[in-house]
């Protein structure tokens, strides 16, 4: 999965990246630095890989990994192609989801493409340009499925009708994401590949001043508009995470700890585009590795075998399952067994976060 880091010119968007991923994105006090989009990869924070592990005394550990994309600042005018408009909604185009970076420190030495602060504004500088893009995208479709109702095909109608009403909800200047849909629109929405359709995290980048602040009048302002839009929020700084991910893990410990924070704002923001993403982790574990594999919510067990091989899901008998745990109380597979805890589910099972799993397959 790829999520899209986005935000206007200097509101810390590549700091927050580099610290992320530590690809080495350039960073610099002028809009577009960034133009070609930097790509990292990131282990997805699991506890319970290390645990399992000591239990079959496994000689790897092997979490699993989302991709992150560092796009190109934005400008106003970008959907009409100023600043580097065409790219970056090309390249927002192609991920699974966005994580925007709002501006919620004050700062004279780094400058603001307005040159004030002012959080909302900045969302709503955004979301128009892509809610414009949107308009132009959608208005190019139902013209065609207009055109497409004289062969008298019903599904052109529908079609119409259904593009009809996610034009004028773009035209009220709201996202597609907040629109109410069953099921079978959601879906004709989602081949779309609709810009405001995507989930949105707002990550609001404070001071290090404001870290403890539970009172920043910013982040209210960013958690309000997120409420309406239907999107999250999260508040982190990511100057202070980029110095946080060059230290060791106990130099971590101590870092944290001297700022009272409990977890970094990175392995929280990990989580909550896993979490955004309707993303959860099945488990395997030997002698030879632990590792966590990713599918979505509601993968039933031949799928989830395919993950690991194509012979596996072609192959599928059956899928023999201890809850992480269950694993864990039990002191591992064999004990889990002797005590009747190894659950034998066939091809309808829906695998469950935190499933440890032993697929049997005949090819």
């Amino acid at each position: 999965m790829k999520l899209g880091v986005v935000g206007l010119p200097n509101v810390g968007k590549s700091t927050l990246f580099n610290a992320i991923t530590q690809a080495g994105a350039e960073i610099a006090n002028y809009p577009f630095c960034t133009i070609e989009p930097n790509v990292g990869v990131v282990a997805v924070p699991d506890e319970r890989l290390e645990k399992l592990a000591k239990l079959y005394d496994s000689k790897k550990i092997t979490p699993t990994y989302l991709r992150f994309v560092d796009i190109a600042g934005l400008v106003k005018g970008a959907s009409r192609g100023e600043g580097l408009g065409n790219k970056f909604l090309s390249h927002i185009r192609e991920v699974d989801a966005i994580v925007h970076v709002v501006r919620c420190f004050s700062d004279s030495n780094v400058t603001h493409v307005s040159n004030k602060v002012d959080p909302v504004s900045d969302m709503q500088t955004i979301n128009l340009e892509l809610i414009f893009a949107d308009i132009e995208t959608v208005s190019n479709r139902l013209s065609k499925a207009v055109t497409m109702q004289k062969t008298g095909d019903k599904k052109y109608k529908v079609e119409a009708e259904l593009l009809g009403r996610i034009l004028a909800h773009l035209e009220s200047e709201q996202p597609v994401r907040t629109m109410e849909l069953d099921d079978e629109e959601r879906e004709a929405v989602d081949a779309m590949f609709l810009l405001t359709a995507k989930p949105v995290i707002y990550a609001a980048n404070i001071s290090e001043e404001d870290i403890g602040n539970d009172d920043n009048p910013l982040v209210r302002q960013v958690e309000e508009q997120a409420s309406r839009e239907h999107a999250e929020t999260l508040v982190i700084c990511a100057k202070v995470e980029e110095e946080l991910s060059a230290l060791d893990p106990d130099e971590k410990a101590v870092f944290l700890d001297s700022y009272g924070i409990g977890e970094s704002g990175l392995n929280r923001l990990v989580k909550k585009c896993y979490k955004l993403l309707h993303l959860i982790s099945f488990l395997t574990a030997g002698e030879k590795e632990t590792r966590a594999w990713t599918i979505t919510e509601g993968t039933k067990a031949p799928q989830a075998a395919g993950k690991i091989h194509s012979d596996f899901e072609k192959g599928f008998i059956r899928a023999e399952i201890v809850p992480y745990e269950v694993m864990l109380e039990m002191g591992g597979y064999n004990q889990a067994k002797e005590h009747g805890k190894v659950r034998s589910e066939g091809k309808d099972y829906v695998m469950k976060d935190g499933d440890v799993v032993l697929f049997r397959f005949n090819v």
